[in-house]
């Protein structure tokens, strides 16, 4: 279909790059194409043609019927013809920002009120726009369509992974008072391996060693973090530390997780259907993966009455098990399993609660999107006890921030505290010795 359109409009049959949206920002036409481009669309959906499923000839009369009466440059119709071959081939105004790599994160709050994130930076693009509150859901619908998710005023909400690993969550009126909301969180390719990660900055050799030696001899780890600081990222990374011959059960709200060993079962929830039955929880897949006869088990993240279950697996026989949990620190993370347990209806008394959370837990990574928009290991800790019933805490690792630089870049060092954690005897029982020259003589 590119092909006929271009030929259509006497230019390259070739679909040619897109221009930089700077250019078309400064062009004094940018209006009256975008005007042009509604006015298409608007008339695919006027005659029913609603996911697009029309001739080439029948779009193709749709787009001379609309331009016929301006004096268009082949570089104006060549901006009208990619608007359109977006709507009908991809998914409308953010068909560009989603194959962008370098875009992480897209934020639709209203027809002309579209961010996007590149470096940890949130920037609102001034050169996406919608036609209408109707525009916005139709693209949803078409991008949730394929995996057999809908949203409609019925179903005002809907939390979805899309094909390519991405994240997508969109809530309508009446649950939204501004009209449709929707974020998609893209699908990290980078950040594959530990390496990427010491090439990026985000902890140093001996911190990644050290992770890796936990990993191997089977501490229980919780990485703990804020929105989007990379507590998946890294979950996936060093689940690539577990031996091959070890049974692994993945349990997600959204699989994200990208494991390269032989033996996975991946776990994933169900959301209620129509009828709102149907539902399939981290907990019901925690209790279940218990018969599974795991090695393993790494659940992307607990939030709810699901850490009990988790914790117990811990503590019966399934060490080496990992998860992620959102929290403003390591101190932090432990005080809300606390309360998730509470939560849970457990009848159990706090003092058993925080025994049960201190034989769990081994080690607390601690990963943060700083203000410049790098993600950093900013604490790795250990639970080495209590302190008037309270669950202490001792830091190995830490990232120190100092101030910003004249880029607006967080300066700052890694520091290693001097002292030898417990769980490097269980490392070394292990017979793992890639440690031993940072920990052998600690005190």
């Amino acid at each position: 279909m590119a092909k006929q359109f271009m030929e259509e409009f006497n230019v390259e049959a070739k679909k040619p790059e897109f221009l930089d949206v700077n250019d078309f920002e400064s062009f004094p036409n940018k209006e009256l194409l975008d005007e042009l481009r509604n006015r298409i669309i608007q008339s695919l959906v006027d005659n029913d043609i609603m996911n697009y499923n029309a001739s080439d000839e029948y779009i193709k009369e749709q787009i001379n019927n609309t331009i016929g009466g301006y004096d268009l440059s082949n570089v104006e119709r060549n901006y009208i013809y990619n608007m359109i071959d977006n709507e009908v081939n991809g998914y409308g105004p953010i068909t560009e920002v989603l194959d962008d790599p370098s875009i992480t994160e897209i934020m639709i709050n209203g027809i002309n009120e579209i961010y996007i994130e590149i470096d940890g930076h949130v920037i609102k693009d001034e050169s996406i726009s919608f036609i209408n509150d109707d525009h916005i859901v139709r693209t949803v619908q078409r991008m949730i369509q394929p995996i057999g998710r809908t949203v409609d005023m019925a179903h005002p909400m809907v939390d979805a992974r899309l094909a390519d690993g991405s994240r997508l969550n969109a809530v309508l009126p009446p649950l939204s008072l501004n009209g449709p909301v929707v974020t998609i969180r893209k699908f990290r390719k980078e950040l594959n391996d530990i390496d990427d990660f010491l090439r990026s900055g985000a902890l140093t050799t001996q911190m990644a060693r050290f992770l890796e030696a936990c990993v191997k001899a089977k501490c229980n780890m919780l990485i703990v973090g804020g929105t989007g600081s990379g507590k998946t990222t890294l979950l996936n990374v060093l689940s690539g530390f577990i031996s091959n011959d070890e049974r692994i059960i993945t349990i997600e709200d959204a699989a994200e997780l990208k494991l390269g060993q032989e033996h996975v079962v991946s776990l994933e929830t169900r959301v209620t259907n129509y009828e709102g039955e149907g539902e399939v929880t981290i907990r019901d897949l925690v209790i279940n993966a218990l018969r599974m006869r795991p090695d393993r088990i790494i659940v992307g993240e607990v939030r709810g009455k699901e850490a009990f279950d988790m914790l117990q697996a811990m503590n019966t026989g399934h060490s080496g098990s990992m998860t992620t949990m959102h929290a403003n620190g390591p101190a932090d993370a432990l005080n809300r399993l606390e309360t998730m347990i509470l939560m849970a209806g457990m009848e159990i008394p706090i003092k058993a609660i925080r025994e049960y959370i201190e034989n769990a837990i081994d080690i607390v990574v601690n990963v943060e999107r700083l203000s410049d928009g790098r993600r950093k290991v900013t604490s790795i800790s250990e639970v080495v006890g209590f302190d008037n019933d309270t669950i202490m805490l001792k830091e190995i690792f830490q990232f120190k921030k100092k101030d910003l630089t004249k880029d607006g870049e967080v300066a700052g060092e890694f520091l290693m505290h001097k002292y030898k954690p417990k769980v490097y005897n269980k490392i070394s029982s292990a017979g793992i010795h890639i440690v031993d020259d940072i920990f052998g003589n600690g005190d």
